[in-house]
Protein backbone atom coordinates (compact mmCIF):
# COMPACT_ATOMS: atom_id res chain seq x y z
CA UNK A 1 0.00 0.00 0.00
CA UNK A 2 2.84 2.33 0.90
CA UNK A 3 4.53 1.71 -2.48
CA UNK A 4 1.35 2.58 -4.38
CA UNK A 5 0.91 5.80 -2.38
CA UNK A 6 4.54 6.83 -2.98
CA UNK A 7 4.20 5.99 -6.66
CA UNK A 8 1.04 8.14 -6.97
CA UNK A 9 2.63 11.05 -5.08
CA UNK A 10 5.78 10.81 -7.21
CA UNK A 11 3.72 10.75 -10.41
CA UNK A 12 1.68 13.76 -9.29
CA UNK A 13 4.84 15.71 -8.40
CA UNK A 14 6.51 14.84 -11.70
CA UNK A 15 3.36 15.84 -13.62
CA UNK A 16 3.06 19.19 -11.86
CA UNK A 17 6.78 19.87 -12.37
CA UNK A 18 6.49 19.08 -16.08
CA UNK A 19 3.40 21.28 -16.40
CA UNK A 20 5.18 24.13 -14.63
CA UNK A 21 8.23 23.87 -16.88
CA UNK A 22 6.03 23.76 -19.98
CA UNK A 23 4.16 26.89 -18.87
CA UNK A 24 7.30 29.01 -18.32
CA UNK A 25 8.33 29.18 -22.02
CA UNK A 26 4.73 29.84 -23.04
CA UNK A 27 4.51 32.74 -20.58
CA UNK A 28 7.85 34.10 -21.77
CA UNK A 29 6.67 33.94 -25.39
CA UNK A 30 3.44 35.71 -24.46
CA UNK A 31 5.34 38.46 -22.67
CA UNK A 32 7.67 38.99 -25.62
CA UNK A 33 4.69 39.06 -28.03
CA UNK A 34 2.95 41.64 -25.85
CA UNK A 35 6.07 43.80 -25.61
CA UNK A 36 6.53 43.81 -29.39
CA UNK A 37 2.85 44.67 -29.82
CA UNK A 38 3.19 47.56 -27.39
CA UNK A 39 6.28 48.78 -29.25
CA UNK A 40 4.29 48.75 -32.49
CA UNK A 41 1.47 50.71 -30.90
CA UNK A 42 3.91 53.09 -29.22
CA UNK A 43 5.33 54.03 -32.65
CA UNK A 44 1.83 54.95 -33.91
CA UNK A 45 0.84 58.55 -33.25
CA UNK A 46 -2.81 59.41 -32.77
CA UNK A 47 -4.08 62.70 -34.17
CA UNK A 48 -7.34 64.57 -34.07
CA UNK A 49 -10.07 65.12 -34.14
CA UNK A 50 -9.28 68.15 -36.28
CA UNK A 51 -12.36 70.14 -37.31
CA UNK A 52 -13.10 72.18 -40.39
CA UNK A 53 -13.61 75.90 -40.00
CA UNK A 54 -17.21 77.01 -39.71
CA UNK A 55 -19.25 79.73 -41.29
CA UNK A 56 -22.76 80.56 -42.43
CA UNK A 57 -24.05 80.39 -38.85
CA UNK A 58 -23.04 76.75 -38.28
CA UNK A 59 -22.23 75.74 -34.74
CA UNK A 60 -19.37 73.48 -33.64
CA UNK A 61 -21.56 70.37 -33.87
CA UNK A 62 -22.06 70.84 -37.62
CA UNK A 63 -18.41 70.86 -38.61
CA UNK A 64 -16.64 68.04 -40.43
CA UNK A 65 -13.62 66.42 -38.82
CA UNK A 66 -10.80 63.94 -39.34
CA UNK A 67 -8.96 61.71 -36.88
CA UNK A 68 -6.64 58.71 -37.06
CA UNK A 69 -3.04 57.55 -36.74
CA UNK A 70 0.26 58.11 -38.49
CA UNK A 71 3.59 56.34 -38.15
CA UNK A 72 6.90 55.80 -39.88
CA UNK A 73 8.27 52.34 -40.64
CA UNK A 74 11.09 51.20 -42.93
CA UNK A 75 11.52 54.70 -44.34
CA UNK A 76 7.83 55.06 -45.30
CA UNK A 77 5.14 57.22 -43.74
CA UNK A 78 1.71 55.71 -43.11
CA UNK A 79 -1.44 57.73 -42.56
CA UNK A 80 -4.71 56.07 -41.44
CA UNK A 81 -7.66 58.43 -41.26
CA UNK A 82 -11.40 58.58 -40.70
CA UNK A 83 -13.18 61.54 -42.30
CA UNK A 84 -16.65 62.47 -40.99
CA UNK A 85 -19.36 64.83 -42.22
CA UNK A 86 -21.54 65.31 -39.13
CA UNK A 87 -24.39 67.51 -40.28
CA UNK A 88 -25.41 65.61 -43.43
CA UNK A 89 -26.37 68.85 -45.19
CA UNK A 90 -25.41 67.52 -48.66
CA UNK A 91 -22.13 69.41 -48.53
CA UNK A 92 -19.00 67.32 -48.74
CA UNK A 93 -16.41 66.86 -46.02
CA UNK A 94 -13.02 67.33 -47.72
CA UNK A 95 -9.50 66.18 -46.83
CA UNK A 96 -6.46 67.55 -48.69
CA UNK A 97 -3.25 65.53 -48.25
CA UNK A 98 0.18 66.80 -49.34
CA UNK A 99 3.67 65.34 -48.97
CA UNK A 100 7.04 67.11 -48.73
CA UNK A 101 10.34 66.24 -50.39
CA UNK A 102 13.50 68.11 -51.47
CA UNK A 103 11.54 70.01 -54.16
CA UNK A 104 8.76 71.24 -51.85
CA UNK A 105 5.11 70.38 -51.24
CA UNK A 106 3.08 68.20 -53.63
CA UNK A 107 -0.59 67.30 -53.49
CA UNK A 108 -1.03 63.58 -52.95
CA UNK A 109 -4.82 63.33 -53.06
CA UNK A 110 -8.12 64.96 -52.13
CA UNK A 111 -10.77 62.88 -50.39
CA UNK A 112 -14.47 63.69 -49.93
CA UNK A 113 -17.52 62.15 -48.30
CA UNK A 114 -21.13 62.89 -47.42
CA UNK A 115 -20.96 60.68 -44.32
CA UNK A 116 -17.89 58.69 -43.28
CA UNK A 117 -14.80 57.62 -45.18
CA UNK A 118 -11.65 55.88 -44.03
CA UNK A 119 -8.44 55.01 -45.79
CA UNK A 120 -4.74 54.20 -45.35
CA UNK A 121 -2.13 56.14 -47.27
CA UNK A 122 1.45 54.95 -47.70
CA UNK A 123 4.07 57.48 -48.73
CA UNK A 124 6.75 55.11 -50.02
CA UNK A 125 9.41 57.36 -51.52
CA UNK A 126 12.69 57.52 -49.58
CA UNK A 127 12.96 61.25 -50.31
CA UNK A 128 9.69 62.11 -48.53
CA UNK A 129 10.34 63.72 -45.16
CA UNK A 130 6.81 64.56 -44.03
CA UNK A 131 3.23 65.30 -44.92
CA UNK A 132 0.43 67.74 -44.12
CA UNK A 133 -3.34 67.79 -44.38
CA UNK A 134 -6.34 70.02 -43.84
CA UNK A 135 -10.04 69.29 -43.47
CA UNK A 136 -12.91 71.33 -44.87
CA UNK A 137 -16.60 71.34 -45.59
CA UNK A 138 -18.64 72.85 -48.37
CA UNK A 139 -20.29 72.46 -51.70
CA UNK A 140 -17.21 73.96 -53.34
CA UNK A 141 -13.65 72.91 -52.72
CA UNK A 142 -12.58 76.24 -51.25
CA UNK A 143 -15.03 76.56 -48.40
CA UNK A 144 -14.43 76.34 -44.62
CA UNK A 145 -10.88 74.90 -44.65
CA UNK A 146 -9.10 74.30 -41.38
CA UNK A 147 -5.47 75.20 -40.88
CA UNK A 148 -2.70 72.84 -41.96
CA UNK A 149 -1.63 69.98 -39.69
CA UNK A 150 1.97 68.90 -40.36
CA UNK A 151 3.91 65.77 -39.40
CA UNK A 152 7.45 64.69 -40.22
CA UNK A 153 11.03 65.92 -40.09
CA UNK A 154 11.01 68.64 -42.78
Amino acid sequence: MRKIRNLLIGTALAGSLAAGLAAVPAQAATKSDNSSASQTQASRHRFGPYFSSFGRGEDRGDRSYVQGYWWRANGDYYFDFDLFDRDRDRQYAWLDVYYHDDRGWHRFNRYKTFGHSSSRIRFNDDDIDGFRFRVGEGSTRDYDWSGWHRYGSF
